[in-house]
């Protein structure tokens, strides 16, 4: 399970730390000494230029992650130049293209020339498309450069440009078949994005080497995919557990996301380094033994966790309010609280600032929704993981399956509703039993009886029909009203204690801007120094104090 941290983490930066230079980005110095035909195959500028051409994007949004920004000024200025043609009449399309572009036009409007937008920092993670930026400018397209998740947008359409990279093919050739001797083997060649280009090639060189049960896997933009984002062979497809039969082939690193979805969906999983270097390159067997032990370590920790808080990470994936809508109506349903709260690029310190939550659900595309919490505070789970972590510990079964793809979650949700309308099974019966009844909950980890972990369990006496009838013609129940107590604190909603109320009035050393003013001083000139007074003011060449001319 690891070790766990015993004090939340500093949240400020040593002053020995403070003069400590950055790391700085470091460049992809061999695209420098590339010449422009060479640098606009690398960044695929032609295909882009033709699908901006197609669709008619006026407003087009270039975002690039960290590594490659500096290569950002040399793809606008080729883009710049292939759209400048286009408005010239010099399209390298031929003549039959530029006359229908032509034809297309009206003679008494002129159209305005694109225009290109380097969106240089990203709201959230770099695999995903930066549609908050987008929309800042006010784009139509978001041309996406480098590795990508390929989850579905909500609102903009998407350019992928995944880059091309140079790959040793006889050293692949020669690390499979070392691999699988058996030129029988049913193996699933597939590689990361910006190495997906390599693998036809490869699948015809193993072709010719005599392999007779090989698969070359092909982009596909669908996350809930047996294999997420590529196409599976057709047994796989009327069958998918099937694919337990195969093994992957991958080339290059995946992403840990993808790992643990595949390891218990595929026989074996080999991984072909693209960074190593020598004569002779071994492939490495994917191992998601530890990893999975410490995610269901995580989730089994949280099972008697009574206040959850809902990580927003993205606002451009398609459905990310209906997974938020389902985690709060799963975590109200199991008698909890949860507080959501939108952030950017996650960090340690943002979520460290509160306390009072037990346990973190992270909402965003699935590759980033899985966060190593062995930097936070508190656990950072998926809303996958969330599933079994609120259920009881005679219900929770671990099968070692493993997805983080927040889709899959909401369509078995959807399927689970209509099975049980179909089989006319209401709530009923859970609505009408009494709190009491409910058995008691022990910390796995430490075996001691827990008594809070359902704060929001409703408490309050039943009334009557006509209590409530008589409630409600006056005005909001008062098992439903938000109270104060005499001296101001926060009471009670719903006939239970607000459980962040709770933590703020009995826990919490500060309580926000303003919470000093309650010191009460004991000397005059203590007293005296929170008086405020008028500051320094002008720029910083020179301030000024109050009416005084005299500048500092």
């Amino acid at each position: 399970m690891g070790t766990t941290m015993e004090a939340a983490p500093v949240l400020s930066t040593p002053d020995d730390r403070i003069l400590e230079s950055t790391d700085p980005i470091t460049p992809h110095d061999s695209n420098r000494a590339l010449s422009d035909e060479e640098f606009a195959i690398t960044y695929d500028i032609e295909r882009t230029l033709k699908e901006i051409r197609q669709a008619r994007y006026k407003r087009i949004a270039l975002q690039f992650p960290d590594e490659m920004l500096p290569d950002a000024p040399r793809v606008f200025q080729l883009l710049s130049r292939g759209l400048d043609l286009d408005i010239r009449g010099g399209k390298n399309g031929g003549v039959e293209e530029v006359v229908e572009e032509v034809a297309q036009l009206k003679v008494d409007e002129k159209e305005p020339a694109p225009r290109l937008y380097i969106l240089a920092d990203t709201s959230y993670g770099t695999c995903c498309v930066d549609e908050v930026a987008a929309e800042h400018v006010d784009a139509d397209v978001v041309v996406h450069y480098g590795r990508s998740c390929l989850s579905p947008t909500a609102r903009l359409p998407v350019i992928y440009v995944f880059t091309h990279k140079s790959l040793a093919l006889e050293k692949v050739v020669s690390a499979f078949k070392e691999t699988y001797p058996d030129r029988a083997s049913k193996v699933i060649l597939a590689a990361d994005v910006t190495y997906c280009d390599h693998v036809p090639e490869v699948y015809a060189r193993l072709v010719e080497e005599g392999y007779t049960n090989l698969f070359a896997t092909e982009v596909l933009h669908n996350p809930s995919s047996a294999i997420p984002n590529r196409t599976v062979p057709v047994s796989v497809q009327e069958k998918p557990e099937g694919l337990s039969e195969w093994q992957l082939f991958h080339i290059s690193d995946p992403p840990t996301a993808l790992l643990l979805t595949l390891a218990s969906r595929v026989a074996a999983i080999y991984i072909y380094p693209t960074d190593a270097t020598g004569d002779s390159v071994k492939p490495l067997a994917a191992s998601t033994t530890a990893t999975l032990r410490r995610r269901y370590a995580l989730l089994t920790s949280l099972n008697t966790a009574p206040i959850f808080g809902i990580l927003v990470n993205t606002l451009s994936v398609k459905n990310y309010l209906h997974i938020v809508d389902h985690v709060r109506e799963r975590i109200a349903a199991a008698g909890k609280k949860s507080y959501l709260f939108v952030v950017g690029k996650l960090n340690a310190a943002k979520v460290a600032n509160f306390s009072e939550i037990e346990g973190w659900v992270m909402i965003g595309c699935w590759e980033s929704s899985l966060v190593d919490s062995r930097d936070f505070w508190k656990p950072i789970i998926t809303p996958s993981e969330l599933e079994l972590a609120l259920q009881g510990d005679a219900e929770r079964v671990w099968t070692g399956a493993w997805q983080s793809d927040f889709q899959s979650v909401l369509d078995r949700s959807a399927a689970e509703a209509q099975d049980t309308t179909a089989n006319g099974e209401t709530g009923e019966e859970d609505d009408m039993s009494e709190p009491e009844s409910a058995p008691p909950e022990f910390d796995l980890r430490t075996g001691r009886y827990v008594s809070h972990s359902r704060p929001m369990r409703n408490a309050a006496p039943r009334v009557s029909a006509s209590e409530d009838a008589a409630s409600s013609a006056g005005g909001p129940s008062a098992a439903r009203a938000l109270a104060r107590r005499a001296k101001g604190d926060v009471a009670m909603i719903g006939g239970t204690f607000s459980p962040g109320a709770e933590f703020l009035r009995s826990q919490r050393t500060w309580k926000g801007l303003g919470s000093d003013f309650d010191i009460q001083y004991e000397d005059e000139d203590a007293a005296d120094s929170t008086l405020v007074v008028e500051g320094r003011k002008g720029i910083a060449r020179g301030y000024t104090v109050g009416e005084a001319i005299n500048r500092h």
